[in-house]
């Protein structure tokens, strides 16, 4: 269902399409200049997810979906967002037993008693202060920069304030992972090309390969995790990799496992490989492509 009237504006996977909104991740960015605000990270209450989807959703169709659509299609937010397994079932009665994340950071409105009471009083016109001070200045008005950015835009400024220049940081060398050059069977490659179809829906290989729901897988065995050129990969990937995350055999294998359990917040809603032959075949297929 998700797939069909969800999808084409916020992805197979709740990754969001061109400028349509994210429905899953942001774990944990709640504190950063440019949140990521999803069910899983933001909303505190699932009754108002299913409410939303039941009067608003899909955009420019509303209220066309059943409730047992708008069922699903709520079971399968949780799931992307990492809060129900798989098999989970969504029903009238278990729907009060799902707590989101961020319930607890909620509280009650008190702007009437708290805000209202004190900007209330008359308001003063002239001589407020004894004195007058510029206590910041804003720099880079025109964009939002990335994380990095600003935190060297600070350092600078910081810098220029004690009247010394920043020390320059030294380039992240990525260690490039060795792999082993070896001849592999191609009973093996004809395996691994049967396991990969199970794939297929969201990554591509080869020389016209492009960006699909995952990223190209050219080259994949070996590099750094998070490499290719104009993916938008998910929050947890990206921190993966800003961690030295590269995709060994024995890394990728585990991942191909189990997603989810490797890495939390992974976008990737695959269920995982569960055969270690399989798991061996599909890497040995993606080896052949460099």
């Amino acid at each position: 269902v998700f797939t069909e009237r969800c999808a084409v504006c916020h992805g197979d996977f709740g990754e969001a399409v061109g400028r349509w909104p994210a429905l899953a991740g942001g774990h944990g960015s709640l504190t950063r200049e440019r949140p990521v605000k999803t069910i899983g990270s933001y909303w505190p209450y699932l009754s108002t997810v299913w409410d939303y989807v039941h009067r608003a959703m899909p955009f420019g169709n509303a209220q066309s979906l059943t409730d047992d659509e708008v069922y699903a299609i709520t079971a399968y937010l949780l799931y992307l967002n990492d809060l129900v397994d798989e098999d989970f079932t969504l029903s009238h009665e278990n729907f009060a037993g799902i707590t989101l994340p961020n319930e607890g950071n909620f509280f009650p409105d008190d702007r009437a008693e708290m805000e209202l009471a004190a900007f209330s009083g008359e308001a003063c016109m002239t001589d407020c202060k004894d004195s007058v001070e510029i206590t910041m200045r804003a720099a880079v008005l025109d964009v939002t920069p990335e994380e990095t950015k600003a935190r060297q835009l600070k350092e600078a400024v910081q810098a220029a304030k004690d009247g010394k220049a920043p020390e320059a940081e030294a380039p992240v060398q990525v260690a490039q992972a060795e792999t082993a050059v070896a001849e592999v069977d191609p009973a093996m490659l004809e395996e691994g090309e049967a396991v990969f179809k199970k794939c297929m829906a969201c990554h591509q290989v080869g020389d016209t390969a492009k960006n699909r729901a995952g990223p190209v897988l050219n080259g994949v065995v070996g590099s750094p995790a998070g490499g290719v050129d104009g993916f938008r990969y998910s929050n947890a990937l990206q921190s993966a990799a800003e961690d030295g995350l590269v995709w060994t055999d024995e890394d990728l294998s585990a991942f191909l496992e189990k997603p989810r359990s490797f890495l939390k917040g992974t976008k990737m809603s695959f269920g995982g490989l569960k055969s270690e032959e399989d798991r061996a075949a599909v890497i040995a297929y993606l080896k052949s492509f460099e």
